[in-house]
């Protein structure tokens, strides 16, 4: 397995296919279409992390630092709610192949992650966890608060995290 930055036409091309299996036909937060496509409404200003088998993108993350954030339109008075930082960027649309669900690959794609934004001067983040998923987010080191978001069967919970206090012993379990 391969973890990096999407830089290639194919990587997005697949990064757009995971993201309808994992959006649409698991978590019915977007309505269906013909192509089994899904991009993402902030893909022009995300920076995606993918987990590469045999060239097939089985996991990505993405996040960027370009406001206003997904969780801007869904928490008013978004930076009332999380704790002083330095440089804010969202993490979005972790999402792994059914088939290849594993704690090493999330534990793999997310260590690239924060490298990539340490490297960059990013301190800290906010995520919108699914529901779904609460106990590994709080796993990793992240702190809910306000209130859910989403719609039935697509819930998330608004989630802050310092960078440098991910749990980076989580994949050793």
């Amino acid at each position: 397995m391969i973890i990096k930055i999407a830089d290639q036409p194919n990587e997005f091309e697949q990064i757009h296919r995971l993201n309808y299996k994992l959006f649409v036909e698991e978590i019915p937060q977007h309505p269906a279409n013909d192509d089994k496509i899904l991009v993402d409404k902030f893909h022009f200003k995300n920076k995606y992390v993918i987990a590469l088998k045999n060239d097939h993108v089985i996991g990505m993350v993405c996040y960027n630092e370009v406001r206003p954030f997904s969780l801007d339109g869904k928490v008013q008075q978004l930076d009332e709610h999380i704790p002083p930082y330095k440089r804010l960027a969202e993490v979005r649309l972790l999402g792994i192949e059914r088939s290849e669900r594993k704690i090493s690959v999330a534990y793999r794609l997310l260590r690239q992650l924060i490298a990539e934004m340490l490297h960059q001067g990013i301190d800290s983040a906010v995520v919108s966890g699914t529901t779904r998923q609460i106990k590994l987010y709080t796993k990793l080191g992240f702190v809910p608060f306000g209130n859910l978001v989403g719609v039935e069967g697509a819930l998330y919970q608004p989630m802050f995290i310092h960078v440098t206090n991910l749990r980076d012993d989580f994949g050793k379990n």
